[in-house]
């Protein structure tokens, strides 16, 4: 059974609008002019193989990585022009994104509330640690806590400043399924109550499935595919998004250029 999805908005301008975008270092292309666009309440998936440039593409969209070409516009905005006032409306939740160790989980999310200038942030803190269940570990140090504990200790993190663009790069790797499922929902249910917009990397198919209304596959830096779900089962005679995923990943190179090429 699908999870419910955010709705998607209509009329308004997308809140990411990523075009040619483009990251090589020497002679080594790690995306390849890709070209996609998240609408407000919308959650887009992110999928591909290790090395397929998915993480790459979250660090250029958090201006950790410099493109070598393209453009990004975030709320409207190049995100090269206005990069601070940028990034202090969106945030991002990564397994490999590690806080802080010797910090307590409290001290952490402090001082990320004071970084974005959160207004009243000690009751902000508070609700937070009761919404993602980390209330008992306020004051426990965050590398003496489990990867899920971490996970979700990021999670908290990422929510501090009601982001209106959530980046998640595989945020539920480290969880038990029933806290991954729980987490899901709370995740899009904040971002519904904000008409928010996620893009969600993940390698798992299911979580993908039941979380994004629109798809996108990288396959060497390159799109590959993208659509809703349903697009795809078309497209591919596949009902199964894993069975989708695996022909996609095993097309030479000339058929995955004819699959799909941005326009």
């Amino acid at each position: 059974m699908q999870e419910s999805r955010l709705p998607g908005s209509v009329g308004i301008p997308p809140i990411l609008k990523v075009t040619d975008l483009a990251k090589s270092y020497k002679h080594l292309t790690v995306v390849d002019r890709i070209s996609f666009q998240v609408e407000e309440g919308e959650v887009v998936g992110l999928l591909g193989p290790n090395g397929a440039g998915k993480t790459t593409t979250i660090h250029m969209l958090l201006s950790l990585v410099k493109p070598s070409g393209g453009s990004i516009q975030i709320f409207g905005q190049e995100l090269a022009k206005d990069r601070e006032g940028i990034l202090a409306r969106m945030n991002f939740a990564a397994g490999y994104a590690a806080l802080p160790y010797n910090l307590s989980v409290y001290e952490n999310l402090n001082i990320f509330s004071l970084l974005y200038g959160i207004p009243d942030r000690r009751a902000k803190i508070e609700q937070l640690l009761q919404e993602f269940q980390l209330t008992r570990f306020r004051k426990q140090r965050t590398g003496a806590l489990s990867s899920g504990e971490q996970t979700r200790v990021g999670l908290a993190k990422a929510f501090l400043n009601d982001p209106k663009l959530l980046l998640l790069d595989e945020p539920t790797a480290s969880l038990d399924p029933s806290i991954a499922r729980d987490l899901r929902a709370l995740v899009r249910n904040k971002m519904r109550a904000v008409q928010g917009a996620i893009l969600w990397t993940s390698h798992n198919m299911q979580e993908i499935e039941r979380v994004c209304d629109r798809i996108i596959i990288l396959k060497q830096g390159r799109i590959v595919a993208q659509g809703t779900l349903e697009q795809l089962r078309r497209q591919f005679e596949q009902d199964d998004l894993e069975e989708i995923f695996v022909a996609l990943m095993a097309l030479p190179e000339p058929a995955m250029e004819q699959t799909e090429r941005p326009r």
